[in-house]
């Protein structure tokens, strides 16, 4: 199987609740119908919209991200899917990533995920190799992200290469999952109510960020997640 992660751009004022709802319930069963193996609707909802953190280079921005999993990312059902979800939106890109899963969500119940999912858009610099870097952020940086924040799910996805015409570079797609809280209070968000330590977490984090260019061109978004079909690797071993 291999995963795809489609970023939806739409504008702020085009990107409605009902938009959104059509995404996780009748697009998400049209992906389903089509073959999908698993399918995964983030959208930046009415639950989200009081996000501190958002950081913005693609005009229109980010607005939702649909991840899904199919045989072959050069078979039909990727190539429907991308017919389908293009439709949905002003852009829509598609890409083939290797998923690697720090912090697993229990999906078991297809319900809207407890609390919010951040999603973070990487670019590589151009000073660091393709290696280096992913050895600072796989290695060195996914510890002190578990370590310093309230993360309880935690997907790195490095993207393999486009699969629709004209997409923006995004070398990696980071999918994690805060508390509520965490939406408007840092301090929640970085998992201390001491000043002296939320110091020291903040510092820690941004200099583990710097390390890995994801302090400049970046683009982030606060999502509402719903995990409408797992993987079939997943339901196989939840129910075994």
């Amino acid at each position: 199987m291999e995963k795809l992660v489609f970023v939806l751009r739409r504008s702020d004022s085009d990107a409605t609740d009902s938009w959104c709802e059509s995404l996780r319930t009748t697009v998400a069963a049209r992906l389903v119908d089509i073959g999908a193996a698993g399918v995964t609707v983030y959208v930046r909802d009415a639950a989200v919209q009081g996000a501190l953190m958002r950081m913005v280079t693609l005009d229109p921005p980010i607005a939702a991200v649909v991840t899904i999993w199919v045989e072959q990312s050069y078979g039909p059902a990727a190539t429907a899917a991308a017919e389908i979800l293009g439709a949905c939106a002003t852009a829509a890109h598609g890409y083939l990533v290797t998923e690697s899963v720090p912090l697993r969500l229990d999906d078991a119940v297809p319900t809207r995920t407890d609390g919010f999912g951040n999603l973070a858009f990487l670019r590589r610099p151009a000073e660091l190799t393709p290696d280096e870097w992913l050895r600072r952020w796989q290695h060195e940086h996914t510890a002190v992200a578990i370590e310093t924040q309230s993360t309880f799910g935690y997907t790195q996805n490095v993207v393999v290469r486009a699969i629709t015409p004209d997409a923006p570079a995004i070398d990696a797609i980071v999918e994690e999952q805060f508390p509520a809280a965490a939406l408007t209070d840092p301090m929640v968000w970085y998992d201390t109510r001491d000043a002296a330590e939320f110091q020291n977490r903040v510092r820690r984090m941004l200099d583990s960020v710097a390390r890995i260019g994801a302090d400049r061109d970046l683009d982030t978004v606060s999502v509402s997640r719903y995990p409408v079909l797992q993987p079939f690797s997943l339901r196989t071993h939840q129910h075994s």
